[in-house]
């Protein structure tokens, strides 16, 4: 399973647009160099149970330390100061 973190603002767009409901999101060049924008896809996709996450080969977990870059931060949805 692929954590959630590990998908990449366009990709978690992509999901969440093809959900019902996904015609409310803000389109993604509204959101993809926002911290707003991520936060919003991300509290989205936790809406989520197991169960749909998983029929997408998602979930909730942590990345391993390994995926993380060499800023420390998992690639994606970290935030910057």
């Amino acid at each position: 399973m692929r954590p959630v973190v590990d998908l990449g603002v366009s990709e978690a767009h992509a999901i969440l647009a093809a959900r019902p409901g996904g015609d409310q999101l803000p389109p993604l060049e509204a959101v993809e160099n926002e911290d707003w924008g991520r936060d919003l896809l991300l509290s989205r996709l936790e809406e989520m149970t197991a169960e749909e996450l998983a029929a997408l080969g998602l979930s909730m977990d942590d990345p391993a330390p390994e995926a993380e870059t060499d800023h420390g931060e998992a690639s994606g949805w970290s935030h910057r100061s």
